[in-house]
C-alpha cells in the first residue's frame, strides 16, 4: 500500500510540475543560443548546463563571461544568485531530512526553483504525508522539468543564432519567476523581503559586474528576517 500511494504521489508531482515545461523549454532553448554565441562548445554548453542545473545562475555567469568579468566575480555572483537554494535547502530538511546520504544528495541536486515551490507547499498542505510519499512527489516535480531542460538547451545549442529573434525567448525568465514567486509571498516577512529586493536592485543597479543584485539579496534576507523577529515579539507572527 505504501508503495501504491508514493506512486501515486509521484505521478501528482508530475501533473503539478507540467505547466512548467512550457517555461523550461524556451528557457532552456535560450541559454543554449547564448553559450553558443558566447563561443561556448557544444560539450562545453551541456557540461555547464548538467553540472549546474540552475538557470539564473547560468545566465548570471554567462553574462560575466560575455563581460570578461574576473573569474572571483563570475563564481561569487552565480552563488550569490543560487543562495536562494540554501534557504529552499532549510526549509525542506524538516520533511526530507530523514532521507538517506544517496537520496538527500539527489535532492539537493535537483532542487531549483520549480521543484522547491511546488513541494514546499505540498508538504505544507498535506502533513500526514511519509517521507518515501514525499520524496516520491519531489522526484515527480523534476521528472519532467529536467529532460526538458538538458533536451531544449541541446536544441539551442545546436540551432544557434538560427532560432529567430522574434520567437522572444527571454520571456520565460521573468514570467517563471513570477508564476512561482507570487503564491508564496503568504506573510508580511515575504511581502517586505520581495518589497526591499525589488527597490535595492533597481537602486544599485548601475553598480558593475550585476554586483546590484548581491546587495538586493542580502538587503532582502536581512529586511525580511528582521520583519519576522518584530512580529514574533509582539506575538502577531503565526
Amino acid at each position: 500500500m505504501s508503495s501504491t500511494t508514493a506512486k501515486s504521489y509521484f505521478w501528482k508531482g508530475i501533473r503539478d510540475s507540467s505547466p512548467f515545461i512550457f517555461v523550461a523549454g524556451p528557457f532552456g532553448l535560450l541559454f543554449g543560443v547564448l553559450a553558443t554565441e558566447a563561443g561556448l562548445k557544444l560539450l562545453e554548453t551541456m557540461t555547464f548546463t548538467m553540472t549546474v542545473f540552475a538557470g539564473a545562475a547560468q545566465f548570471a555567469a554567462l553574462q560575466l563571461m560575455q563581460e570578461n568579468a574576473p573569474t572571483l566575480i563570475v563564481l561569487a555572483s552565480a552563488l550569490a544568485v543560487n543562495l536562494r537554494v540554501a534557504m529552499y535547502s532549510a526549509s525542506l530538511t524538516p520533511y526530507l531530512g530523514a532521507a538517506p546520504l544517496w537520496q538527500r544528495a539527489l535532492v539537493a541536486y535537483f532542487t531549483v526553483d520549480q521543484s522547491y515551490a511546488l513541494s514546499v507547499v505540498q508538504f505544507e498542505t498535506d502533513k500526514s504525508m511519509s517521507l518515501p510519499e514525499r520524496l516520491a512527489y519531489f522526484a515527480g516535480t523534476c521528472a519532467l522539468i529536467a529532460p526538458f531542460w538538458y533536451g531544449a538547451t541541446l536544441v539551442g545549442a545546436v540551432m544557434g543564432s538560427r532560432i529567430p529573434e522574434s520567437w522572444a525567448l527571454d520571456f520565460a525568465l521573468p514570467i517563471a519567476f513570477l508564476a512561482m514567486i507570487a503564491p508564496m509571498l503568504r506573510t508580511t516577512a515575504h511581502i517586505v523581503a520581495a518589497v526591499v529586493s525589488i527597490v535595492t536592485a533597481i537602486a544599485a543597479a548601475g553598480l558593475p559586474y550585476n554586483s546590484g543584485l548581491l546587495i538586493a539579496g542580502l538587503a532582502a534576507m536581512m529586511a525580511g528576517a528582521r520583519t519576522e523577529v518584530w512580529l514574533q515579539r509582539r506575538g502577531l507572527w503565526t
